[in-house]
C-alpha cells in the first residue's frame, strides 16, 4: 500500500514537472503558433545566407598585400581572380604584366601586355614593356617593332625612347640608338647613356 501512494505521488510530480514546464514555456514565449512559424522561417533563412561576393577592389587589394609579401603567383591569382568578376580592371592587368616580366614568363607576360595593350587602346608604356619582354623571347622583330609602336602612340615618352635605345645599342645600331635618346635627352645625357651601354 505505502508503495502504491508512493507510486502515486512520483507520477503527480511528474505531471505537476511537465504542466508547470509547459506553462513557463507559455510565458516565456507568449508567441502565437503563427508568429513561433514566422519566427523560425527568418531563422532559416538567416542560416542559409551566404557571404557577400569579393569585390574587384577587394581581390585588387589582396594581390597588393600578397605582392608586399613577396608572393608573386599568390598576386597574380588574386588579380586573376579579380578579372574574372571585371576583365576591364586595368590595375589588375597591369600587375599581372608586371609580375609575369619580373618571373620571366615571356610568354604569359607577352600576353599580359598584349591584353593591356587591348584594354587601354595602346598604352605607350605596355608597348616598351612589350618590346621588352620580346627581347628577353628573343623576338627581335617583335620587339623592334613594339618599340616603334610605343614610340608613334607617345613620342615624348622617355622610357619608350631609353628602351629602344638599349634595344638598338644591343644591336650593335649605336647612332639609332643615340638618335632615339636625343629625341628626349640633351646631348650630354645620350653620351652619358651611350658610354655606360658600352660598358656594360
Amino acid at each position: 500500500m505505502q508503495k502504491l501512494k508512493n507510486l502515486s505521488l512520483a507520477f503527480a510530480l511528474v505531471v505537476l514537472l511537465i504542466t508547470g514546464c509547459a506553462k513557463n514555456q507559455q510565458a516565456v514565449s507568449n508567441l502565437s503558433p503563427e508568429n513561433a512559424n514566422a519566427l523560425n522561417a527568418q531563422h532559416s533563412k538567416f542560416e542559409k545566407s551566404e557571404d557577400p561576393p569579393f569585390t574587384v577592389q577587394t581581390l585588387f587589394a589582396a594581390g597588393q598585400l600578397a605582392e608586399t609579401q613577396e608572393a608573386p603567383l599568390a598576386a597574380i591569382a588574386h588579380y586573376q581572380a579579380a578579372l574574372r568578376v571585371d576583365p576591364h580592371h586595368r590595375d589588375s592587368l597591369f600587375r599581372v604584366g608586371v609580375l609575369y616580366t619580373k618571373l620571366k614568363d615571356w610568354p604569359r607576360a607577352i600576353g599580359a601586355w598584349k591584353q593591356y595593350i587591348k584594354e587601354t587602346k595602346g598604352d605607350a608604356t605596355a608597348y616598351a614593356n612589350l618590346g621588352f619582354c620580346h627581347d628577353m623571347a628573343g623576338h627581335k622583330d617583335y620587339a623592334e617593332k613594339a618599340y616603334q609602336e610605343a614610340i608613334a602612340h607617345d613620342p615624348t615618352n622617355v622610357i619608350c625612347h631609353g628602351n629602344y635605345s638599349l634595344f638598338l645599342s644591343k644591336q650593335g645600331r649605336t647612332e639609332e640608338a643615340a638618335a632615339q635618346w636625343r629625341a628626349v635627352r640633351s646631348e650630354s645625357p645620350v653620351n652619358y647613356n651611350l658610354g655606360f651601354i658600352y660598358e656594360q
